[in-house]
């Protein structure tokens, strides 16, 4: 597979992480569809095993999702720039401090988001738990397990 097709394939999983914090976007199916179609055109054990485990955790989230809680933040009058933030957070997490950088970032940033938009620690810590409570946690899980995907690709570009 050439370069450009690799950037290709990122910039698709880019998107599906993305689409993991704007409702109505299958962000799951979108960075599967990366691996798949990079499985495909790069035929080796490694990019077989990328795919089959990106299979394996996507669908383990597809599993955990209904005892998380849904997804009602218009509800709970969350802001949608705090999401997104939590959400960017969390990439930079991912990267910065693998697999446990995610979550940090995720809880941080909902955090530092709502600190800066209502003013005061307390205040910031109350709204990140309703957040957390009103979908933020399927947010979290569901991004999570796009970067552990996102991450194993990586890796078998990188070293593999």
């Amino acid at each position: 597979m050439g370069v450009w097709q690799l950037l290709t394939v990122g910039a698709v999983m880019l998107i599906g992480l993305c689409g993991v914090l704007v409702p109505g976007v299958p962000g799951q199916a979108i960075v599967w569809a990366a691996v798949a179609w990079w499985a495909l055109d790069d035929i080796t054990g490694v990019a077989w095993g990328v795919l089959a485990g990106a299979t394996g955790v996507l669908l383990l989230n597809q599993a955990v999702r209904p005892f998380l809680p849904p997804r009602r933040f218009k509800a709970a009058g969350v802001a949608r720039r705090s999401v997104l933030v939590a959400g960017a957070t969390a990439v930079a997490g991912f990267f910065v401090l693998p697999v446990v950088g995610g979550i940090a970032g995720f809880v941080g940033g909902l955090y530092g988001a709502e600190r800066v938009r209502l003013g005061s620690r307390g205040d910031g810590w109350a709204s990140a738990r309703t957040v957390l409570r009103a979908g933020g946690y399927s947010v979290m899980a569901e991004l999570f397990a796009c970067l552990l995907v996102v991450g194993a690709w990586l890796g078998a570009v990188i070293w593999g």
